[in-house]
């Protein structure tokens, strides 16, 4: 049987920056005086709960970690803008492992006491908390002022005279300073210098990153001798592991909930063996997801590394972007769970990320409503996580010019700026309707009643499921190519999900295999049933049994969960 006490994880990425930043009138590569920052303080006890109210069970708070910028405070210097991507700059390149980014407090002295607030309130509300852990990259100018007593730098005892060094946290290129193809100025009177230069964290090992490497951050070392055929140096344990296990239970001591681990794959995975097996022996319900896209590594980082999730991009999320797009047959989705080996249960599904192009995006379908099979397949599909990001409930389409990001269909992660459609939700604190267009509202009740149908059917939390497209590549009633169907099964409660891709509305007939109601130990109901949509609220009446079709009229570019109750009686 299921487990009976698992809850489905639905998290809300935000990009901490741009929440609750009300400006209207953001320049291009405007500085926090001009456009405005958003704040800790803005997620109040107003906006958290209309998070919940979406079916939320955990926010992914981007951005926390205080990371390389050109904005200084009292006691805060700036970094230098040539190894700063944008104003703000990347929430990738951390500067101090042990802080909090100054621009999201109203103190930036109280920054810290400010994000363990924010932490209590979003328990308060029912949430849990994750945030990012970047293990594989600092930035540049990395220097912790906020050291934890017995607590040593990073780099503070390396040898910088030889390239490698199992004591090292750094990898150097000795008696060559860093001559990056790049603008070293970016209107400075002095370039910017590192001698000797540091090995870039896409694993560029020479002095002369371009604009297209990683060059904002250095590639930290956890043992490995890349230049020497990749040997492992992992006894005695590595320096930067345990300095890096010293943050990991830094963080999860603020009792956050979840670590979302940047380019896992890059960062080997004996450290995430020891590592994650370290931090839960003291904090056992902390949850650790990787971002991993390389196939061929996901059982050894699930199976051996520790992770609880890992990311699902170059399976479900490519596959079901190129059928949004009409680029793929529907049939393709059960390749998916398929090809992952029995890990499907440990994938984190999502349509957007801070990575992604947004769906309403001239670059991705340019129409959000055209994505919404895609979402209930990607949430629906088991009973692992699902994720969406802010303002894609309301169809954000992502296509401001902000400054280091341009036109790219993606949110920016490296300016200050204001979303439009989360402004207008926000509305001054209100979180209403008011300043939204009737399309953003009818977009945002579908994705609240499908993520808190995830909170509260156990056929989707913590149910069975059954692929039905095998029984349906024949079938002239149903599309293979537009059209995907599948059960999740609890007790004696049943859920048909249909999704349609087409541009048409369809009727369409489900072949649901004997095999089927074996597996769920359910009996067939070969008379018309009552199916109730889950979506819609709308009955439908249709036998239930192998021996006829289950029958039901999907809208274009929509789905229908149709929820049955069978029984014996």
């Amino acid at each position: 049987m299921p487990d009976k006490t698992k809850d489905k994880i639905v998290i809300y990425q935000v990009f901490t920056r741009l929440f609750g930043n009300e400006n209207r009138e953001c320049v291009h590569s405007g500085s926090i005086r001009q456009n405005g920052c958003g704040k800790f303080s803005n997620f109040n006890i107003n906006a958290l709960s209309a998070i919940k109210r979406k079916g939320i069970t955990h926010i992914w708070y981007t951005g926390v970690i205080e990371h390389a910028t050109t904005t200084a405070y009292e006691g805060i210097d700036s970094n230098h803008p040539a190894i700063v991507k944008g104003k703000a700059g990347s929430p990738y390149a951390i500067r101090d492992y042990y802080n909090v980014d100054p621009d999201l407090a109203d103190n930036p002295r109280c920054r810290m006491e400010e994000f363990e607030s924010l932490v209590k309130r979003t328990h308060d509300c029912g949430m849990k908390v994750i945030i990012d852990f970047v293990p594989n990259h600092v930035a540049r100018q990395y220097h912790s002022g906020s050291l934890p007593e017995g607590a040593e730098d990073l780099g503070s005892g390396d040898d910088k005279s030889v390239s490698f060094s199992p004591y090292n946290n750094f990898y150097y290129i000795p008696q060559h300073k860093l001559e990056g193809q790049f603008d070293m100025t970016c209107g400075e009177p002095e370039p910017y210098c590192e001698y000797p230069a540091k090995v870039t964290g896409n694993n560029r090992f020479d002095a002369h990153p371009t604009v297209n490497d990683w060059y904002e951050t250095v590639k930290l070392n956890y043992g490995i001798d890349f230049q020497n055929g990749g040997v492992k140096h992992f006894n005695p344990v590595p320096d930067t592991w345990h300095k890096m296990l010293g943050i990991l239970l830094f963080w999860a001591g603020k009792k956050i909930d979840g670590f979302r681990c940047d380019m896992a794959e890059m960062v080997p995975v004996e450290f995430w063996q020891w590592a994650i097996a370290s931090v839960k022996r003291q904090y056992p319900d902390i949850v650790f997801i990787a971002e991993v896209y390389n196939p061929a590594l996901y059982h050894e980082y699930i199976c051996t590394g520790g992770f609880d999730y890992l990311y699902d991009k170059v399976g479900l999320y490519d596959t079901l972007k190129a059928v949004t797009r009409g680029e793929a047959s529907a049939a393709k989705i059960t390749n998916c769970w398929q090809s992952l080996g029995g890990l499907d249960k440990k994938m984190l599904n999502f349509l957007e990320n801070h990575d992604e192009q947004r769906i309403a995006s001239s670059f991705y379908i340019n129409d959000p409503f055209k994505a919404i099979p895609a979402m209930v397949v990607s949430a629906a599909i088991n009973t692992n996580p699902v994720m969406i990001y802010f303002g894609q409930e309301f169809g954000e389409k992502g296509m401001d010019a902000e400054g280091f990001s341009g036109v790219d269909g993606r949110t920016t992660i490296y300016d200050y700026w204001s979303m439009d459609t989360i402004r207008r939700w926000t509305n001054g604190g209100r979180y209403d309707s008011a300043a939204l267009t009737n399309d953003e509202l009818k977009l945002d009740r579908f994705y609240s009643a499908l993520l808190n149908i995830c909170n509260y059917e156990k056929a989707i939390s913590c149910g069975m499921f059954f692929d039905l497209t095998y029984v349906n590549l024949d079938n002239p009633d149903f599309d293979k190519d537009r059209q995907f169907a599948f059960l999740r099964a609890y007790g004696d409660e049943v859920i048909l999900i249909v999704a349609n891709f087409k541009d048409t509305e369809a009727i369409v007939g489900v072949n649901i295999p004997k095999h089927a109601f074996d597996c769920f130990n359910l009996p067939e109901e070969r008379h018309e049933t009552e199916g109730i949509d889950l979506l819609s609220g709308r009955k439908i009446f249709t036998p239930f049994c192998s021996e006829k079709k289950v029958v039901a009229g999907v809208s274009a570019h929509s789905a229908v969960m149709v929820k049955f109750l069978l029984t014996d009686d």
